[in-house]
């Protein structure tokens, strides 16, 4: 092989090694993005975290909340209506679990202070007959 044909040949041979190699490393697309079948790792430092549907919705959210505040955990129905939060809200300071109702609207939130009302324009639901029913202690008071 002439010295002529080594200058093309061989950079063509790595070139294409490194193609090979880098697909399989697990290396960014071009979107930025790394698609992995399974990652196993000690430490994960990031600032947004989603487990989405095959089919799109995103069920659990973990993140830092916009606009001041600290961190959020949301998890989701599979419509990706929220079910429960744990974390702060924005311009709130302390943190709470919250509720949600089957429309993703707030129906509670539990802090430290204790359990709050419902916002005031999702008015409280009516009373079930589980709430009317006797409780065993007052059934055996006789009064």
């Amino acid at each position: 092989m002439t010295t002529r044909e080594r200058w093309t040949v061989y950079p063509l041979l790595f070139l294409a090694i490194g193609l090979a190699m880098r697909a399989q490393s697990g290396a960014p697309d071009l979107d930025g993005r790394v698609r992995v079948e399974m990652l196993d790792a000690a430490s994960v430092i990031c600032r947004e975290l989603r487990v989405e549907s095959a089919d799109g919705p995103t069920l659990v959210h973990l993140g830092r909340v916009k606009g001041g505040g600290g961190g959020r955990i949301e998890i989701r129905d599979a419509k990706g209506n929220d079910s429960v939060a744990v974390g702060t809200r924005p311009g709130r300071s302390e943190g709470g679990v919250e509720f949600f109702d089957f429309d993703g609207a707030e129906s509670a939130r539990l802090t430290a202070a204790g359990l709050d009302e419902p916002p005031p324009d999702h008015p409280a639901p009516e009373a079930s007959p589980a709430d009317e029913a006797v409780s065993p202690a007052d059934a055996g008071s006789g009064t």
